[in-house]
């Protein structure tokens, strides 16, 4: 059992949110009043995610996407009254990180996911440096579009690349803003959650392919990772709740 500072201590020291410019609140979101006994984890804090993690016996919540974000509206009305509702009628703590649990180098999202591709980052681009890259070896985009597809479970859109791909950059979620500097950081293809409009002619007209995975897809092994190491280090239990998102 611990408070709601030595958790966040373990976290902060682990992920580091001091270093990041980002567009929420990196940490505690939300105080709660119990003692830990258990993490619940989860990619988003949503309504459903939260009364699942109060249904699992959750004292404190560790999520990637929290309840703040830029331009939004600051008022506490409609979902954001319920999903604060929910968790100040159970005294629950609420964490999370953004960026901190992308980046992190081994346990983060963007190494997590390397992890279940198979797929070691031996350098890091871009802004923030949240792009990882590594040696792959696909005969070509689709090949790997048809392995990111088994492992992840999801439908993967692949624009271009007839190429080996012998080196693959990636960054989890909505990074397609990212590809550019995967280009130049000499990447045969680039994997992310989502795809815009500009992407698909970057991907034809360099010759470097662009794979959407998902969102959700690519950001569900950050959470797990960390809050079961913080878990293990102060001897709390550990649950992963995931709420499917088909983005």
């Amino acid at each position: 059992m611990t408070d709601h500072q030595t958790l966040l201590q373990a976290c902060d020291a682990l992920l580091q949110p001091e270093r990041f410019k980002d567009y929420g609140p990196n940490g505690l979101q939300v105080e709660g009043a119990r003692p830990i006994r258990k993490i619940v984890s989860g990619v988003t804090a949503s309504r459903a995610f939260i009364e699942a993690a109060m249904a699992a016996g959750a004292d404190a919540l560790f999520v990637h996407h929290g309840l703040f974000w830029r331009g939004q509206d600051g008022r506490i009305t409609g979902w954001m009254r319920e999903r604060l509702r929910l968790l100040l009628a159970n005294d629950v703590h609420l964490l999370a990180y953004h960026l901190p649990l992308d980046a992190h180098p081994t346990l983060g999202n963007n190494a997590q996911l390397g992890r279940v591709l198979g797929i070691q980052a031996d350098m890091q681009f871009g802004e923030q440096d949240l792009g990882f890259a590594g040696h792959g070896h696909w005969a070509d985009a689709f090949a790997l579009g048809q392995h990111a597809q088994q492992v992840l479970g999801r439908c993967v859109t692949v624009v271009g690349g007839d190429r080996p791909i012998r080196r693959l950059g990636w960054c989890t979620g909505g990074a397609q803003g990212y590809f550019e500097a995967a280009i130049a950081a000499g990447v045969d293809a680039f994997l992310t959650g989502e795809i815009s409009e500009p992407q698909a002619h970057l991907a034809r007209e360099t010759g470097v392919a662009f794979l959407a995975c998902g969102h959700h897809a690519t950001e569900r092994y950050g959470a797990p990772a960390v809050a079961a190491h913080v878990a293990a280090q102060l001897g709390l239990q550990h649950e992963f709740i995931e709420i499917d998102n088909p983005a």
